[in-house]
C-alpha cells in the first residue's frame, strides 16, 4: 500500500489569517483561512485522497477497506473505523478564544466521544506573539467563575512568548489559547469537543457573540495544574528527535541534510508526515517514490516497513506522528 496524500480542508474563521494558502502553494482565493485540516476522519470533514489509485476515497472508506493494514493491528483493535488523530495547520490573525477540552472519561460521559489532548509546533511567530497555556498558580473553581465574570481570567494564565520551532503539549483539562501572530501545526486526538470560556467580547459580521461554555468547562478544567506546557528539545541533523510521547500520539522532528532511512518495521502504526520546510523525495520498501515539499502532509500505512527520505534543498524539516 503506497503513501497517501489528501486534499486539505480549508476552514475560514473569524480570526483566520492569510499565511496558509501561500505556505502550502494552493490555488485558492479564500481569505481569512484559519485552519487547514490535513488528516481528518471527523464526520463532515473527512479527508479525501488527492492522487494515486484511491483518488476520491475518504479516509474512513480506506480504513473500512484496509483496516489494520492502514492503521496497525493494535490501533485497529482500539479505534475500529475511526481515524484517531486530527492534523492541522492553524494561522491566527487574531487571538483565539480561551478554551479547554475534556478528557476521555468526561467526553464519553457527556458526548459519547473521545476527549482531546493536543500539541503545537510553532512554524512562524510574529514579533510579540504568545500563547496562553494553563494557570500561573493553582486556583479554586470559585475564583475561576469570578474572573470569567469580571474579565480578569487572563491575569492568572501563563503567557508564553513564542518563536519558530517551539513545541507545547496541552493535555485535556489545561486552559489555553493561541495568540495572534501564531502560525502552528496542531496534532490532536480526533475530537471536536471544545468548551469556550472567554472570547474577548468579539462579535461576528452580524453583531452576534459566540456561545460560551463556562459551566461545562468547570468540570473539565484542571484547576490544580500550573505546569509549563513548553517542551524542551535539542535539534539534531539526520536523526529522530522525540518531542512528545503520550498514550494518544508520539511526535518526532527530523531535520534532514542528507538521505536518511527510517525503520518502521516495529511500529505497528500508521505514520503521519508533516513537511515543515524544504523539499525532497521519499522511497518506501515497496518501491514507491514520491516527491514531497513544504506544506504537504502524507500518511504512511502501517504496512510500510521503511522509508528513505532524500532532501532536494539544503534542509528538509518534517514532523512524524504515530500511535
Amino acid at each position: 500500500m503506497r503513501p497517501l496524500k489528501f486534499h486539505p480542508i480549508l476552514k475560514q474563521t473569524l480570526w483566520g489569517g492569510e499565511r496558509i494558502i501561500p505556505y502550502k502553494e494552493l490555488a485558492s482565493e479564500l481569505s481569512r483561512v484559519g485552519e487547514s485540516w490535513e488528516l481528518s476522519g471527523m464526520p463532515g470533514s473527512e479527508s479525501v485522497v488527492a492522487e494515486g489509485p484511491w483518488t476520491g476515497s475518504t479516509l474512513p472508506e480506506l480504513i473500512g477497506r484496509f483496516g489494520a493494514e492502514l492503521l496497525g493491528k493494535a490501533n485497529y483493535a482500539r479505534f475500529g473505523q475511526e481515524f484517531p488523530l486530527l492534523v492541522k495547520f492553524i494561522d491566527a490573525r487574531e487571538d483565539l478564544s480561551i478554551q479547554v477540552h475534556p478528557d476521555d472519561e468526561l467526553a464519553r460521559k457527556r458526548h459519547g466521544k473521545s476527549g482531546k489532548c493536543e500539541m503545537w509546533y510553532v512554524l512562524e511567530a510574529e514579533p510579540g506573539a504568545s500563547l496562553l497555556t494553563g494557570f500561573s498558580r493553582p486556583i479554586a473553581p470559585a475564583e475561576y467563575e469570578r474572573r470569567v465574570a469580571d474579565n480578569t481570567l487572563t491575569d492568572v494564565l501563563n503567557r508564553q512568548a513564542i518563536a519558530s520551532g517551539d513545541v507545547f503539549y496541552l493535555p485535556a483539562g489545561r486552559v489555553h489559547s493561541i495568540g495572534k501572530g501564531s502560525f502552528i501545526v496542531e496534532i490532536q486526538q480526533s475530537s471536536d469537543i471544545t468548551y469556550r470560556i472567554y472570547d474577548f467580547d468579539r462579535r461576528d459580521a452580524a453583531g452576534n457573540s459566540r456561545e460560551l461554555h463556562t459551566e461545562l468547562a468547570r468540570e473539565a478544567i484542571d484547576f490544580e495544574s500550573s505546569e509549563n506546557s513548553r517542551i524542551t528539545y535539542a535539534p539534531e541533523n539526520n536523526q529522530e528527535v522525540r518531542l512528545v510521547t503520550t498514550p494518544y500520539f508520539t511526535t518526532s522532528l527530523y531535520t534532514l541534510t542528507a538521505r536518511t532511512r527510517c525503520d518502521w518495521s516495529a511500529t505497528d502504526s500508521f505514520v503521519a508526515i508533516v513537511l515543515l520546510q524544504g523539499s525532497g523525495s521519499l522511497t518506501d520498501n515497496e518501491g514507491n517514490r514520491i516527491d514531497v515539499r513544504q506544506g504537504e502532509t502524507w500518511l504512511l500505512p502501517a504496512s510500510t516497513q521503511w522509508t528513505e527520505i532524500t532532501p532536494h534543498t539544503a534542509t528538509l524539516r518534517l514532523l512524524t506522528s504515530r500511535i
